[in-house]
């Protein structure tokens, strides 16, 4: 393998990944490859005896074959436009959408107990699933994902060799494995401080990163944020933090956790621009970015040319092309695909990024299913723990999906009528179409609320009349009640709440007010319920200064039917509080006192 990256890196003149052992933590530098796993690469020798290995006999297995009813890649209409009622839609191969009979909108997959084919990155069947296996993921959904992700999804990796992958039980697994692998524990009172190690992450972000890394000690340090994402630069950007790190607080931060699509809570897109701007600073300070990009399907390419239309504006600055034209670039092959941002991967000339992809959002998030992609020596210590811990995911999910993906290439017992539109696996093809037509429902989802939102931004209230002749007219207040940015992708809109238009802001805190609020959209008429700001900031400070100015509201939770009504009745709740200008109207939970 060594050999093959040198002659590629001769070849196409493009750099060795760097080395980055030095960010091992304690932990990862003492593991050895399992003596028990070592065994498992035999096992798959044609007529060998197995006399060394602990597996129960497949033959014991209870299940004779898995089977499901599932959709064919074209059920949804991958725009925001142009659907009808139930309506399935294919794509013929001259080009364009056809709505299609509601008889033909599925197919059954099947995983038979033997299969008949002796390859082991082809055979999909029980016997092997639900065998223990290799803690790389089951092989045939492991080579599959392998091939998809370096030549699909990330063709452009500008590292000699290019990245490799390992299964995950999911995103949240594969950043736990991540901070295992590149940070060492740190405990005050026990350690110096000039020990304690750090992430860089946006000052709103994603939780149960932050509730994973705090508990081992890392330091927390949080960067400013616009409309996009994380700031290059500016007071509080990643420039900024890194360049006037102060070495009393602990070691300057090596790690940066990040959501660069549909950030959560946010909403916000990294332009390729932007990240090659962060991606620089990190070159400088030698920092490892842990890029979590559950939503990078998800784009909305519709959003802020709408945003701008509704508001009688010009398209940002920051929203203009996304791809990447040089001459360089390779086509993942698939137009939806290349309309995408790219992944931090595509400018990571030094093989300091670690992507985590998962089906949560493809399939479902009960899969507990994804991988992580990063450089192979980063990938071989992500295994070493692997091997120790999780191992890989279920094996029903995973020859589920394999089939669901890869059926069609491995036909055995069980199978001779998989070519049939009854029993028709996805493939790749099938596979992208399934996620261009996710995104038109989100999008469609996203358009219908925002819509609502735009209209309720503003509170009419009068100020008072001309005269008091009955015919007079009023002198009317237009308040702004809230005010946000049309998600360019993800799941969420992120509402920033202007409580100081509120009659009651100078007679009560912001944190109270903001709270009140919150209860009062739970309660009749409205019952609706949001996520209230504070959850998301990464620190105290965040969390008094500026967690109580917002609101993210998600639009893919709930029934699609119900999205234009649940987004019409918080606006009629906002408006109803935004009325209210005595402190005896204000309801006040026990929680909302201790603020």
């Amino acid at each position: 393998m060594a050999n093959k990256v040198l002659i590629d890196h001769l070849e196409a003149g493009r750099p060795l990944p760097k080395d980055l052992s030095h960010y091992f933590s304690d932990s990862t530098n003492n593991r050895k490859e399992s003596q028990i796993k070592e065994f498992y690469k035999y096992f798959s020798i044609p007529g060998i005896g197995n006399l060394a290995g602990g597996l129960p006999n497949a033959s014991y297995f209870p299940f004779d074959t898995l089977e499901a009813a599932v959709a064919r890649p074209g059920r949804f209409c991958p725009t925001a436009s142009g659907r009808g009622d139930e309506a399935d839609w294919e794509q013929p191969v001259t080009g364009g959408y056809v709505q299609v009979t509601s008889e033909s909108n599925g197919s059954r997959i099947l995983v038979p107990k033997e299969s008949e084919v002796d390859e082991v990155l082809r055979k999909i069947d029980l016997s092997s699933a639900l065998q223990y296996g290799t803690a790389q993921g089951y092989p045939p959904l492991r080579q599959y994902l392998r091939h998809f992700t370096r030549q699909i999804l990330h063709p452009n990796v500008p590292y000699a060799g290019g990245p490799d992958i390992i299964m995950s039980c999911g995103n949240t697994d594969g950043f736990s494995k991540a901070i295992e692998l590149l940070s060492n524990e740190w405990s005050e009172g026990r350690n110096p401080t000039r020990d304690r190690q750090g992430m860089l992450v946006e000052e709103f972000c994603y939780m149960n990163a932050i509730q994973t890394a705090a508990p081992k000690g890392l330091n927390i340090i949080p960067v400013a944020m616009d409309r996009e994402g994380m700031k290059p630069n500016g007071r509080g950007g990643l420039l900024d933090v890194l360049a006037n790190w102060n070495l009393d607080t602990g070691k300057r931060p090596h790690l940066m956790y990040t959501v660069t699509v549909g950030q959560n809570p946010t909403g916000g897109v990294l332009s390729v621009n932007r990240r090659r701007e962060l991606y620089a600073i990190c070159q400088r300070f030698d920092v490892i970015i842990i890029e979590d990009d559950p939503y990078w399907f998800l784009q909305y390419p519709s959003a802020a040319s709408t945003q701008a239309t509704r508001r009688n504006c010009s398209v940002a600055s920051s929203q203009g092309a996304q791809t990447d034209t040089s001459d360089s670039h390779r086509s993942t092959g698939y137009d939806f695909l290349d309309s995408l941002v790219p992944s931090y991967l595509s400018v990571d000339t030094d093989g300091r990024v670690v992507r985590l992809d998962t089906f949560s959002k493809t399939v479902a998030p009960g899969c507990r299913m994804g991988w992580i992609t990063a450089q192979p020596a980063l990938i071989e210590r992500f295994l070493r723990i692997t091997e120790t811990s999780t191992q890989q995911p279920s094996g029903f999910v995973q020859s589920m999906v394999a089939e669901l993906l890869m059926g069609k290439l491995g036909a055995g017992e069980n199978r001779s009528v998989i070519e049939s539109q009854e029993n028709k696996p996805w493939n790749t093809d099938g596979w992208v179409r399934w996620l261009e037509g996710l995104r038109g429902e989100y999008e469609e989802r996203m358009q219908v609320m925002c819509n609502i939102l735009e209209d309720g931004r503003y509170m009419m209230a009068a100020a008072g009349r001309r005269s008091s002749e009955p015919d007079s007219w009023s002198i009317v207040d237009k308040v702004k009640m809230y005010d946000f940015e049309w998600p360019q992708g993800g799941m969420f809109v992120w509402l920033e709440l202007n409580l100081s238009s509120h009659p009651l802001y100078d007679r009560m805190s912001a944190a109270k007010l903001s709270h009140a609020l919150w209860v009062h959209l739970t309660t009749e008429p409205y019952l609706v319920l949001v996520a209230p700001g504070r959850i998301f900031a990464s620190t105290e400070q965040t969390l008094q200064t500026k967690g109580p100015y917002y609101f993210r509201i998600c639009f893919a939770a709930i029934d699609k039917d119900d999205v234009e009504s649940l987004s019409s009745r918080f606006v009629e709740g906002m408006k109803v509080f935004w009325s209210k200008s005595e402190l005896r109207e204000i309801v006040l939970s026990e929680s909302c006192n201790q603020m």
